[in-house]
């Protein structure tokens, strides 16, 4: 029999890493023992998600899947991250990592960049739910019985009453029509908090909003204004 490729999983605690490594975990051509996670060591709380690491903990305590964390500063240039991220596979690497997965789905920029990255150090990317519909992909994850809470907001593409909200297909039918399904262009992120993947749901509530206004990369005359709201821990 075919020996499984010793895999570590990128998993940012929403929606789609939840349903990629669902998938993953089905196919026997692959181990995954670990979850990798980035941390924003300032905040002390998930990239981009905004999750405190203790809800993080807790979320991948319920998967029974080890958890690692790479944690990087406040406003870490492409460079910082991408030295500290390459000094992270390198270590996997040397513990028998051979593959790793994503839950990206259609951003092509975004998968050269992880294939170039992983293929210069000899470590395999894996995308299992990349190129899906993300209409037909969010209905299967709320089929599968996947429950997620949208953390992270947009501000400028999804309006603020959204922040909080746990995804249904009502919410999903009521998103704007330039909104992906799956907020795969950074309209918003999620906390997965139960599923299929998960031993026992989390128990949370939700904590209070915060907006911030930030710089645009891609445009210096605008900002962008993203809406976070805290997931607390039910005692």
């Amino acid at each position: 029999m075919k020996k499984a490729f010793k895999t570590y999983f990128n998993w940012s605690s929403g929606k789609d890493s939840a349903i990629a490594l669902y998938y993953l975990l089905q196919d026997q051509n692959f181990k995954i023992d670990r979850l990798l996670t980035t941390v924003n060591s300032h905040y002390d709380r998930v990239s981009m998600h905004g999750l405190s690491r203790k809800v993080l903990e807790a979320q991948a305590a319920a998967t029974a899947i080890s958890l690692d964390v790479l944690e990087v500063p406040e406003n870490p240039t492409m460079e910082e991250y991408n030295s500290l991220m390459t000094a992270k596979i390198k270590t996997l690497k040397e513990s028998g990592y051979t593959h790793t997965a994503f839950g990206d789905i259609f951003l092509e920029d975004l998968k050269e960049y992880r294939e170039n990255m992983l293929s210069a150090l000899h470590v395999k990317a894996v995308f299992p739910i990349w190129k899906r519909d993300t209409r037909q992909l969010i209905g299967e994850f709320l089929k599968l019985g996947f429950k997620a809470v949208i953390v992270c907001i947009d501000n400028t593409k999804i309006n603020a009453s959204f922040l909080g909200k746990t995804i249904t297909q009502e919410l999903i039918d009521a998103l704007p029509d330039t909104v992906d399904p799956c907020g795969e262009n950074g309209e918003f992120h999620t906390f997965c908090f139960d599923g299929p993947i998960f031993k026992a749901p989390i128990a949370y509530e939700i904590g209070e909003h915060v907006f911030r206004t930030y710089d645009n990369p891609s445009d210096k005359s605008k900002s962008i204004r993203f809406g976070f709201c805290d997931v607390l821990l039910k005692e």
